[in-house]
């Protein structure tokens, strides 16, 4: 593992890997055990796309595992004025240990894995989001003690969000349905691999889809890049929304997750968040935990913290 550019190049060995490191370091930030085994290493933090939790959480963990973080926005580098990713890749691994980029196009992603000498990882793009996945992995696995024998839904768009979950889940031996709009669905590579599983179902409706599922999951409506189609993609996913009558379809117990932020009353009700709001901003921590983890796999060169 020398990146981290989406889930599809995690192996389901490397998956749990990460998963055990993140429960160990969660279990160690919780109880006040220190684990300051970054120290001297520096993050930079690169954001063409702007977020809360994933500023937050990078920051907050290179800071615990004694390292430093740099916020770098596109305004503050050449990139942001036509710099090519290669040249900025190769100056930045120069003053660098690691390179975290939140941004729009993929392939952003891979030229800076490609042209840099330190690993590189996706907080973010419009094709996947590989760590909040790992975070929502982590959050299944507390809540529901393992994968086997589980059911993963997702309802509303196929967005990076959709392509990773899809990916992760199928990984580590989750059956996983999608319900979304014809016109809405998941990336072609990403359906291309997740058609080769007998344990992957992709359907327009959200009622054959959360049929007996153990996780329900859901995203916004417009993602971030897309405020001005809001009104359009609001009348599209109309139907496309986690409620209280979904809920009768899926599993006594089913868990619900939402990456954030939510939209109330748009892709899931009120009532529905609130009443599985423990498992939602424990999902919303474990960003933290799991990116800990990729951090000192990666900067670190450690399998585990033993």
């Amino acid at each position: 593992m020398k990146h981290l550019l989406k889930m599809a190049d995690l192996s389901a060995k490397e998956i749990i890997e990460i998963l055990n490191m993140a429960d160990q370091l969660k279990y160690e930030t919780r109880h006040g055990i220190p684990h300051p085994v970054l120290q001297g290493k520096t993050l930079g933090m690169i954001f063409q796309k702007a977020s809360t939790r994933t500023r937050v959480s990078f920051e907050v963990g290179m800071y615990q595992l004694g390292g430093n973080a740099l916020f770098l926005s596109a305004r503050d580098l050449q990139i942001g004025r036509g710099e090519p990713a290669s040249d900025t890749a190769r100056v930045l691994s120069r003053y660098l240990d690691g390179i975290m980029i939140r941004t729009f196009e993929q392939k952003e992603v891979e030229t800076l894995a490609e042209y840099g000498s330190i690993p590189i990882i996706n907080g973010l793009t419009d094709y996947c989001h590989p760590c909040q996945v790992l975070a929502d992995l982590m959050t299944i696995r507390e809540f529901k003690s393992g994968f086997d024998g589980l059911k993963l839904c997702y309802i509303g768009d196929g967005n990076n969000m959709a392509n990773s979950l899809i990916v992760g889940a199928l990984k580590v031996g989750m059956e996983v349905s999608i319900a979304t709009p014809a016109t809405d669905k998941p990336h072609p590579d990403v359906m291309a691999f997740a058609e080769q599983h007998d344990t992957f179902r992709w359907t327009e409706s959200v009622e054959e889809a959360a049929q007996g599922a153990d996780v329900l999951l859901t995203d916004v409506w417009a993602s971030m890049g897309q405020e001005n189609e809001s009104a359009l993609r609001a009348k599209r996913f109309s139907g496309y929304q986690i409620n209280a009558g979904l809920m009768e379809k899926a599993n006594p117990g089913c868990m619900v997750m939402h990456c954030l932020p939510a939209h109330l009353g748009e892709e899931i009700t009120k009532d529905v968040f609130d009443a599985h709001a423990d498992e939602i901003f424990e999902e919303a921590e474990n960003r933290l935990h799991a990116q800990k983890a990729v951090l000192v796999r990666l900067l670190g060169g450690k399998t585990t913290l033993k």
